[in-house]
């Protein structure tokens, strides 16, 4: 990256962290945004965090920039969220999606099954991400505090 890319960037940056978002609405802004980037459902979170950023009054860009950058760990967590799903409701201890189990299916058999998983998967998700949201919330602010150009905003949290 060049000196003037860099500089560029970095200006472009500062002025984004000025415009009156204090340490810790910044950190509950991301905090939110990667939680809801890792929902086990593929194409939700996209939506999920302009309607949050539009209802809460939430930075639309840091959200989802956060939200984007949980993306590739969404997909990695997808399979865990449905396996602790099935633990905590006890479903069949068979695999999740069988190769062979789904042929003889019908497309409403299969919609259903399709359907349990993906709850069961997103209970789990909301199991592990209110406790997620207050952690980062947390150590994103003490973080935050010590960048300058947010310290000024703090007194309008």
């Amino acid at each position: 990256m060049s000196e003037r890319i860099r500089h560029q960037f970095k200006r472009h940056m500062l002025l984004w962290l000025r415009q009156g978002i204090s340490p810790r609405r910044l950190a509950i802004t991301l905090a939110l945004g990667f939680a809801i980037g890792c929902i086990p459902v593929v194409g939700v979170p996209t939506v999920l965090c302009a309607a949050l950023a539009f209802g809460l009054r939430l930075n639309l860009g840091a959200i989802q920039a956060a939200n984007y950058a949980a993306m590739p760990l969404q997909l990695a967590l997808i399979l865990p969220f449905v396996r602790l799903g099935e633990r905590i409701f006890h479903f069949a201890a068979r695999p999740a999606l069988p190769a062979g189990a789904l042929l003889p299916l019908s497309a409403s058999g299969f919609m259903l099954h399709l359907g349990a998983l993906t709850g069961h998967a997103l209970v789990a998700w909301l199991l592990l991400a209110v406790p997620a949201v207050v952690l980062m919330t947390a150590i994103l602010t003490l973080m935050l505090r010590r960048i300058p150009a947010l310290a000024a905003a703090e007194a309008g949290d």
